[in-house]
């Protein structure tokens, strides 16, 4: 029981740390700083956790991975909109 209490505040700590960056870009509309490699990263690996906590069925590991991606993917998306719009500029 204590773990599970455990790995379920962990992934809420790790899935809800995304939320604070993806404010700040769409605030300044600027995400040049934060890293694609790390963003292509953290999506092969989210994928994978989120494949992993499917096959044990698992989802406090499915659905915090799934959050994840979604964030990562906003970030991504959002890093490559901001980028276009600001070039126009």
């Amino acid at each position: 029981m204590l773990w599970s209490i455990m790995g379920t505040i962990a992934a809420i700590c790790t899935t809800v740390g995304f939320i604070p960056q993806i404010v700040r870009g769409v605030k300044t509309r600027e995400l040049k700083d934060v890293s694609p490699m790390m963003l292509t990263l953290l999506l092969i690996g989210g994928s994978l956790w989120l494949v992993y906590g499917i096959h044990l069925k698992n989802p406090i590991i499915a659905l915090a991975n799934g959050f994840t991606l979604s964030f990562v993917i906003a970030l991504l998306l959002l890093r490559i909109l901001f980028k276009r719009t600001n070039a126009k500029t």
